[in-house]
């Protein structure tokens, strides 16, 4: 990994990094949330439920179509930051992509820096990647969702356990990176945890109140 990282021409490459970066936020940015709960007459997400602008916050507002959508596109813009930037300038600059990818999506300019929680991009990045991982991580996801039926758990489970799936496929640098995301998705989900540890987060389907709720 340390012979990877010191074989990058970081002076030449930075400004490369740094447009990839850009190009990932950009994408990330998008409120697909936002937009279909409003095309779906729910009105504005972030004022239902937890105010978050995410598919699991959208299914709160009874429009499945909107919430399957919004995890859709959320997950395709994290991939396609990956895979455009992964054909025009390589490997590396699309780690700055993926990185930017969610960071526009927890923090997008247009919203006053408050989006989702990063789940889909987090898993549209890490299919664009290596789709192995990626799938590995959806089964994850999906698994612990139908069993246990509380979406942040299964977000949580698959976000921690990308990072070591992606070093068993012998991506060490791929590895770093989903750490960062991993512990990003974490830190958004901290209010999660907490309803978690306390037996009081809502199972997947539960309509929440008119009131934000973290």
């Amino acid at each position: 990994m340390l012979d990877a990282i010191n074989s990058i021409d970081w002076s030449a490459e930075a400004p490369i990094f740094a447009a990839a970066l850009i190009f990932g936020y950009l994408l990330g940015s998008i409120p697909f949330g936002l937009l279909f709960a409003r095309l779906a007459g729910a009105g504005d997400v972030r004022k239902i439920g937890s105010g978050n602008i995410g598919a699991t916050n959208v299914l709160r507002t009874g429009k499945r179509w909107a919430a399957a959508a919004t995890l859709l596109c959320d997950g395709a813009k994290g991939a396609v930051a990956v895979l455009v930037t992964q054909y025009a300038q390589g490997s590396d600059a699309a780690l700055f992509a993926a990185l930017g990818a969610l960071l526009g999506h927890l923090f997008p300019l247009w919203l006053n820096f408050r989006g989702g929680k990063g789940v889909a991009t987090f898993l549209g990045v890490t299919l664009a990647l290596d789709w192995r991982v990626g799938l590995c991580a959806l089964a994850i996801w999906l698994a612990v969702a139908v069993f246990m039926r509380i979406s942040s758990l299964s977000a949580l489970v698959a976000a921690a356990l990308v990072p070591l799936t992606m070093a068993l496929f012998g991506h060490a640098l791929y590895a770093v990176l989903e750490v960062i995301l991993a512990i990003l998705v974490f830190v958004m989900h901290r209010e999660n945890i907490q309803r978690l540890l306390s037996g009081t987060e809502p199972r997947i389907g539960a309509k929440a109140a008119h009131a934000p709720s973290g």
